[in-house]
C-alpha cells in the first residue's frame, strides 16, 4: 500500500501575482514573485509577514510624527495649528475641559465631556500619566503618550486583520500604509475603537461570538460605529437562519455596554447624556454632505438645514440605506462576506451621519481592506481622503484666521473637496455592491475560499434568500387559443 501524499500547506496570495496595480509596478525590479519562492510553504526566517507589517507599521507612525512635528515644537494654536496641518484634539482638549487641572471625565462633578464613557476615561487615565511643568509641555507630554499608545494599537489593529485575512496576509498592508492613517491617526482616539472592532471580527471569525459581542459593545461604549458591524452578522443570520450566533454577538455587546455605562447613569445621569444631547442638538459638523449644502446655501442666499431637521433626514437616510444593504444582502446570487456587509453599513453611515470628522475614515481602512483588497481602488479613495484631509484644515484656518486672503482656502474649493470624499466612498461602495451581486469578481473568493471573517456562517448553506418571484403565464391560464 503505497503512503498518501503528504499535504502541504495552504499558500499565502502573493500580492505581486494577484493584484493588478501591484503586478505591473513590479516590472522595474524583476517582476512578480517567482512561484519557486513557495509563499507559506518556504519558512521565511525572522521576517515573517506579520513582524515585516509590524516594521512597516513602526515607519509609517514616524512619518505620522513627522507630520505633527511643526506643533510638537511650536505648540497648538489658532490659526497655525490648521495652516500646517497638525492640528489634534488631544493638547486642545486637555487644556479646554479641564485635564490639565485634573478634572476626570464622569468622575469629576459636573465636568461636561462631548463623548462616551470609555473615551471620557480612557482620556482621563492618560491625563493622569502626564508629568508636571509649564502648561506647554504638558500639552506636548499629553501628545505624545496618547501618541504612543495610538501607535500600538494601530499595530495590534494590523496584526488582528492580518489574522482575519486568512490567506491574504498582505491585505493587512493597506491598514500599516493607509495614507489617510498616517495623516489622521493623531487627531483623536478613534484608533482605539478601530482596534475593538477588528478584534471583535476577530473573534467573530473564530467563532467566538460572545467575546465578540463584549468587544464591539466596549467598542461602542467608546465610539459609536462598532456596533454597525452586528447589523452585517443579523443579516448573515436571516440568510442562513443561524440565529443563535446573532444573538449571542447581541447578548455580549449590551452586556459589555451596560456594564461600562450603568454605573455613571446612575451616579450622574445629567453628565452621562450629555454626550447624546450634544449629538442632537449640534448642527452640521464640518465636512459632512449637511454642512457642504449648508455653505453652498449661504452663498446661494437659499435656506439653510436646522440641527432639527439634518438630525431627522441623517436618520432615516442611514435607516433607508440600512434597509437596502439588508436586501442587498439577502437577495444577493450567493451570501455576501461579513467583511463586505460591514463597510457598506459603516460607510452609510459616514455619508448620512451630521457629522464627519477627518479620523473617521481610520473606521473604514481595515474594511476596506477585508472587503476590497484592490489596491487601485484603495489608492483611488486614499487620493479623495487626503485632499479632503488637507482642504478642511485650510478652512478652518480660514474660518479663525481673518489673515491674508492667499492663506486661505476659498469655500467652492473646500466643498468640491468634500464631494470628492463622498463619491470616492460611495464609488467604492458601489466596487463591493458589484462584487457581491457577481461574486466571481471577489478577490477574496479563489481556490474554495468562502469568507475568512464569517465565523459560525462560513461555508453555511443559504436558508433564506430574497427571490423575484417569475410569472410564467401557459396557454391556459391566459385564456388564449
Amino acid at each position: 500500500m503505497e503512503p498518501k501524499p503528504r499535504r502541504q500547506p495552504l499558500r499565502i496570495v502573493v500580492p505581486s501575482r494577484n493584484d493588478p496595480l501591484l503586478r505591473n509596478l513590479t516590472e522595474g525590479i524583476g517582476g512578480p514573485l517567482g512561484r519557486h519562492t513557495a509563499p507559506g510553504v518556504v519558512t521565511p526566517g525572522f521576517f515573517t509577514v506579520e513582524r515585516v507589517l509590524i516594521l512597516l507599521t513602526t515607519a509609517a507612525a514616524l512619518l505620522a510624527v513627522l507630520v505633527k512635528m511643526p506643533c510638537r515644537t511650536g505648540g497648538w494654536t489658532s490659526p497655525d495649528h490648521f495652516y500646517q496641518a497638525c492640528y489634534s484634539d488631544w493638547p486642545v482638549l486637555f487644556e479646554s475641559r479641564g485635564l490639565a487641572q485634573g478634572v476626570f471625565p464622569f468622575l469629576t462633578p459636573d465636568a461636561a465631556f462631548e463623548y462616551p464613557v470609555l473615551l471620557g476615561l480612557l482620556a482621563g487615565a492618560v491625563a493622569l500619566l502626564v508629568p508636571g511643568g509649564g502648561s506647554q509641555e504638558r500639552a506636548l507630554a499629553y501628545f505624545d503618550i496618547n501618541a504612543v499608545l495610538a501607535v500600538l494599537a494601530w499595530i495590534a489593529t494590523v496584526v488582528a486583520t492580518l489574522r482575519m485575512a486568512n490567506r491574504r496576509p498582505w491585505d493587512a498592508a493597506m491598514v500599516a500604509l493607509a495614507p489617510a492613517m498616517i495623516l489622521s491617526v493623531f487627531i483623536n482616539w478613534d484608533i482605539w475603537a478601530v482596534l475593538l472592532a477588528a478584534l471583535g471580527m476577530l473573534a467573530f471569525a473564530r467563532s467566538r461570538p460572545v467575546l465578540a459581542g463584549v468587544l464591539l459593545g466596549l467598542g461602542t461604549a467608546l465610539k459609536l460605529y462598532p456596533v454597525l458591524i452586528l447589523g452585517a452578522v443579523l443579516v448573515l443570520a436571516l440568510r442562513t437562519m443561524r440565529l443563535r450566533p446573532a444573538f449571542q454577538a447581541l447578548g455580549g455587546a449590551a452586556a459589555a455596554w451596560l456594564v461600562v455605562n450603568v454605573p455613571f447613569m446612575v451616579a450622574d445621569f445629567t453628565g452621562w447624556k450629555y454626550f447624546l444631547t450634544f449629538t442632537e442638538e449640534r448642527p452640521a459638523g464640518y465636512s459632512s454632505v449637511w454642512f457642504a449644502w449648508n455653505v453652498l446655501a449661504e452663498r446661494w442666499g437659499a435656506a439653510q438645514a436646522d440641527a432639527g431637521f439634518i438630525t431627522f433626514w441623517a436618520y432615516f437616510l442611514f435607516a433607508a440605506a440600512c434597509a437596502g444593504i439588508a436586501l442587498l444582502g439577502l437577495a444577493a446570487p450567493r451570501r455576501p462576506r461579513l467583511a463586505q456587509l460591514a463597510f457598506l453599513i459603516v460607510a452609510a453611515f459616514i455619508l448620512t451621519n451630521k457629522v464627519y470628522s477627518p479620523q473617521f475614515v481610520l473606521w473604514l481602512i481595515p474594511l476596506v481592506a477585508l472587503a476590497r483588497p484592490r489596491w487601485l481602488d484603495f489608492l483611488i479613495w486614499q487620493f479623495f481622503e487626503v485632499l479632503h484631509w488637507w482642504a478642511v484644515w485650510m478652512y478652518l484656518g480660514a474660518l479663525t484666521s481673518g489673515g491674508p486672503a492667499q492663506n486661505n482656502i476659498d469655500a467652492p474649493y473646500y466643498v468640491w473637496a468634500v464631494a470628492g470624499h463622498v463619491l470616492a466612498t460611495a464609488w467604492l461602495m458601489a466596487q463591493v455592491a458589484s462584487d457581491i451581486l457577481v461574486p466571481a469578481r471577489d478577490p477574496v473568493r479563489r481556490l474554495g475560499i468562502d469568507d475568512p471573517q464569517g465565523g459560525p456562517f462560513d461555508h453555511a448553506p443559504d436558508r433564506f434568500r430574497l427571490r423575484r418571484r417569475r410569472q410564467t403565464a401557459t396557454i391556459e391560464e391566459a385564456g388564449t387559443p
